[in-house]
């Protein structure tokens, strides 16, 4: 009985030990450097002043202020990490809400450097939740450079309630929702 016993505590150590390294193992492999997903939410301005048709550098309308308050309401929940406009009035007006509420600065972005906009939330702003507004000849164009597909062959002039939202994981896969915010406004249908 006594050497049925002394066998039986071997076999529990064992498994014992067994364990502790299994253990150890998980815990190791769940390392925390390794970079989440990053989110990116992509919009065209809100509606624009169009009352002077010289004014290259219009402030948004009474209608495109409250699109940027829907966005604001919309994303409040949302601590955004970053937010980039472009050198025009109109987009960080757009963000300004939002960037408040998460108590951070617009930043600006050259509207047609692609590149260069992916490049720097793929490096400085990998596992966070980002905000860029751009124009209706650029935003399908960011969403390509971040590596989704279009849903729309183009953004009309008349579209401006869409809000693409891209999840890139820690590979670079990127997965697009595409959603409507705000009073409808859009003429354009997703593919």
């Amino acid at each position: 009985m006594h050497v049925i016993l002394q066998k039986n505590i071997r076999i529990m150590k064992k498994i014992k030990i067994g364990l502790i390294l299994f253990l150890a193992v998980v815990v190791l492999s769940c390392r925390t450097d390794v970079p989440g997903i990053t989110t990116i939410y992509i919009v065209r301005h809100a509606e624009k002043d169009v009352s002077d048709h010289k004014n290259q550098d219009p402030e948004l309308s009474v209608e495109g202020r409250e699109r940027a308050e829907a966005l604001a309401g919309r994303l409040k929940r949302i601590k955004l990490d970053a937010a980039f406009g472009t050198k025009y009035k109109r987009t960080s007006q757009t963000a300004f809400l939002c960037a408040k509420n998460s108590n951070i600065e617009i930043q600006t972005y050259d509207a047609h450097d692609f590149r260069g906009i992916t490049e720097l939330v793929k490096t400085k702003h990998r596992g966070q939740k980002i905000l860029i507004v751009g124009h209706s000849n650029t935003v399908l164009e960011l969403v390509e450079a971040f590596g989704a597909s279009r849903p729309l062959a183009v953004l009309s002039d008349d579209d401006y309630d869409f809000l693409f939202e891209l999840k890139i994981d820690s590979k670079g896969k990127a997965e697009l929702k595409t959603q409507h915010y705000g009073k409808a406004h859009h003429s354009s249908t997703i593919n």
